[in-house]
């Protein structure tokens, strides 16, 4: 996503009465350049920016303060949820960053775990981190060579490079919220 400021920086200038060559000529730059800058032609190195800010007397929470207003969210409705079941467990996605593929991203589920079920492997791990949130029921949650007793209301948070696995204990649906950073990007 490419932020445009070039409008702002124009009718600053402009405001103040500051031509583009001066402009230029003060930040050392071309006038071309400063030209292409409020025209969103080309988005400057960082200390061009600031001088330019410095000469028009703007201020920077100014200039980017509709940045943070137009980021991508991501909606998904209920009846909209991807669902895969895997050997007696619900995963429904709840929702998965834009940016799914970078560190960053965050995968969350709703997980309903039959009685007896489990999500997860006592034998092997994978990159990230994870948490959780049991919402009804109760389990075992093992992590390496720990053992937690889970119920409704208990959460838990872990490094998810450690063999750990999330077992329904009880006589009904164990379910709960769980998130996942980076995420799995389980098949739907």
């Amino acid at each position: 996503m490419k932020y445009k400021f070039g409008d702002k920086l124009r009718t600053m200038r402009e405001k103040k009465k500051i031509t583009l060559k001066e402009v230029a000529e003060r930040a050392g730059v071309s006038e071309s350049l400063i030209s292409q800058i409020e025209r969103n032609k080309v988005s400057p190195a960082i200390d061009t920016l600031l001088q330019i800010v410095e000469i028009l007397g703007i201020d920077l929470e100014y200039l980017f303060q509709d940045f943070k207003k137009n980021r991508n969210v991501t909606l998904v409705h209920q009846s909209q949820r991807n669902r895969i079941v895997q050997g007696g467990v619900t995963y429904e996605q709840l929702v998965q960053t834009p940016e799914s593929d970078s560190e960053h991203g965050i995968e969350a589920y709703l997980m309903t775990i039959a009685a007896g079920a489990s999500s997860g492997s006592p034998e092997y791990g994978h990159i990230g981190k994870e948490m959780g949130v049991i919402i009804s029921g109760t389990g075992n949650f093992s992590i390496g060579s720990q053992t937690f007793a889970l119920q409704a209301g208990d959460s838990i948070s872990f490094d998810s490079g450690i063999p750990h696995q999330l077992k329904n204990t009880g006589d009904n649906e164990l379910k709960a919220f769980w998130v996942i950073t980076p995420p799995k990007n389980l098949k739907f």
